[in-house]
């Protein structure tokens, strides 16, 4: 099939707007899945995407399709919506011509559309416009399109009116896509050159490799080359998501399929590598992708059941899968060996330890979530920090920067007031403010990234009554005030428990972490105390009371000296217990630092 019968496109819209169901009914119409195959979120293959009803990993699909006598060959891939899987979008956008951009009828524009608009725009997308549940008696189409006029610059007589639920619309709309978005050039005499945009591992196979060609093409029994590391396979077989996965013989510019090769290094295999033919190479790879941005970090240990290398094996699978996630070795003296792991957001943690604990039956011990800083040395030396406790010593560093994100939230104009008191709570300054309807509007704010990642979001949720929308986008690291906070448990600083604060709010932050540490920790047989310290000084104190034997109890009448020779004697017990007793801290306490709500 030639190149101009050919069209790959992506389906993009914010969380929850229905770009599943639409793919649903696009395999439907186009005969790719049969009536007894048909399921809802059909390619939403992990477990976890059918429980919590979002799209975690892209999917790709090939379908046929006929149009004036004409067959078409259709590459879909679906992306996820959350402001954490933003990469994963990134990625299906470079291996594609077009895009629909979806926009649900009864919200209008929200925080991600206009992201992932932008995203689209930047990777020279052609982007259709679609308002979806036009069945809904709250839809208002009307208002819908003149936001994306507005905020995206489709032209509202220009966007497709459809229900992706009951199928309304759907069938113009496949001709929309062989009529409007623009087939893939025709390099197929050129050398071959292919963009691997996923992977995942196969205990049986190997390394499965996803990939886009856009040059020459791929045979079976070719020797390939990975022009990142320049390792070469054979290709034992190749295919098309159909949407099963299916053996071809070969694959032409233009087209998605998948590779095996019988490659079994999990680390030969890069997102963003380009594919070649080992005899006659390309002279160049494909752009590949910018390497993602951890912005989360968190600590990871081995909990019950699960031992060191158990957990490095399945962290080594999860990083083939999910590119946006890293991890390297760690080491406490309160919880052993472990790993220090990078995350876009707190979403993409809490997916990577559940699938930690259903795809692998590993238990975690889990720290609480910081981001990264960067520190100028006074040397001159600049470095990047994950966790407080690389931070060098304070006399030895020029200053200390803090991540600033650009964030821009969309909200009812009734609920402005409540949430501009909320930001100016979190440090974020004010840039722009534009109204994209007589009713909504979108706020610009520049954000300190440790103040939103964690509760914010839920917080923004609930002062709106669930209308408001957010998405961030990082800028980059600038100098502030911060300080170090350090923790004390019996008076032995405990790493996992430190934070890096602003100084304006580090003596409330932390009386108010210590209120709740002291419910967290349960009692032992001797007091603890618990101490908050900025640099040598103690700003902070709350004292965990001992459980009390009453050693008098058998003592009736007679000499007082006799009481008060059981109760020395108890206290000196307690006083040596004290010094050589552990402390044991529950992982309720490493989470409970994270909120930085002002309620007790």
């Amino acid at each position: 099939m030639g190149t101009e019968h050919i069209r790959n496109f992506s389906i993009i819209a914010h969380i929850d707007h229905g770009k599943s169901t639409l793919a649903d009914r696009i395999l439907e119409l186009t005969g790719a899945v049969s009536d007894r195959d048909k399921k809802d979120q059909l390619l939403d293959n992990m477990e976890l995407e059918r429980e919590r009803g979002i799209t975690i990993k892209a999917s790709a699909v090939t379908l046929n399709y006929q149009y004036e006598g004409k067959n078409y060959m259709l590459n879909l891939i679906d992306t996820p919506g959350h402001v954490d899987f933003h990469y994963e979008v990134s990625r299906a956008l470079a291996a594609c011509e077009g895009a629909l951009l979806i926009v649900d009828a009864t919200q209008g524009v929200e925080a991600q559309t206009v992201a992932n608009a932008h995203l689209a725009i930047e990777n020279d997308v052609e982007l259709i416009g679609v308002l979806n549940k036009i069945d809904l008696p709250a839809a208002d189409p009307e208002a819908a399109s003149e936001e994306v006029e507005h905020a995206i610059g489709i032209r509202k007589n220009e966007c497709f009116q459809i229900s992706a639920k009951n199928g309304t619309g759907v069938p113009e709309l496949l001709e929309a896509i062989v009529t409007f978005l623009p087939p893939p050039a025709d390099q197929s005499k050129k050398r071959t050159a292919a963009l691997v945009f996923d992977s995942h591992s196969d205990d049986y196979r190997g390394v499965i490799c996803y990939v886009r060609i856009f040059a020459g093409k791929l045979k079976v029994k070719q020797k390939i080359r990975f022009m990142g590391n320049g390792k070469t396979y054979l290709i034992t077989e190749l295919g098309k998501f159909l949407p099963n996965m299916t053996s071809v013989n070969e694959l032409s510019a233009g087209e998605v399929g998948y590779v095996i090769a019988n490659i079994r290094e999990l680390t030969d295999v890069t997102i963003g590598d380009t594919i070649t033919d080992d005899a006659k190479p390309a002279q160049k790879p494909l752009t590949g992708y910018k390497p993602p941005i951890q912005m989360v970090f968190s600590d990871f240990y081995p909990g019950n059941n699960t031992d060191y290398p158990k957990l490095r094996a399945a962290f080594d699978k999860l990083v083939l899968n999910d590119a946006s996630f890293s991890f390297v070795p760690n080491n406490s003296p309160a919880l052993g060996f472990g790993f220090r792991c990078g995350f876009l957001g707190l979403l993409h943690m809490e997916i990577i330890q559940e699938r930690l604990e259903r795809e692998y039956g590993i238990d975690v011990v889990q720290t609480a979530p910081t981001v990264s800083y960067e520190i100028l040395a006074k040397s001159g030396k600049v470095i990047r920090i994950d966790s407080p406790s690389e931070l060098p010593d304070i006399t030895k560093v020029e200053e200390l920067r803090e991540p600033f994100v650009q964030l821009e939230i969309i909200t009812a104009s009734d609920s402005i007031g409540d949430i501009m008191k909320l930001a100016e709570s979190r440090r974020c300054k004010l840039i722009k403010t534009d109204y994209i309807s007589g009713t909504r509007v979108m706020l610009e704010y520049k954000a300190p990234l440790a103040e939103i990642v964690y509760d914010f979001y839920n917080i923004l949720k609930s002062i709106s009554h669930g209308y408001a929308t957010m998405d961030y986008e990082f800028m980059g690291f600038e100098k502030s005030n911060l300080v170090k906070m350090d923790v004390l448990v019996n008076k032995v600083a405990v790493d996992a428990l430190s934070l890096i604060v602003h100084r304006s709010t580090a003596e409330a932050r932390g009386r108010r972490l210590i209120t709740r540490l002291r419910k967290s920790i349960p009692r032992h047989q001797f007091e603890i105390p618990l101490q908050v310290a900025i640099g040598g000084k103690i700003i902070a104190r709350e004292t965990i009371k001992a459980f009390r034997k009453e050693v008098t109890a058998k003592l009736y009448g007679g000499d007082v000296t006799r009481k008060m020779k059981l109760l020395k004697k108890q206290k000196e017990g307690k006083k040596r217990m004290k010094n050589i007793g552990s402390v044991q801290i529950p992982q309720e306490a490493f989470m409970s630092i994270l909120d930085s709500s002002t309620s007790q």
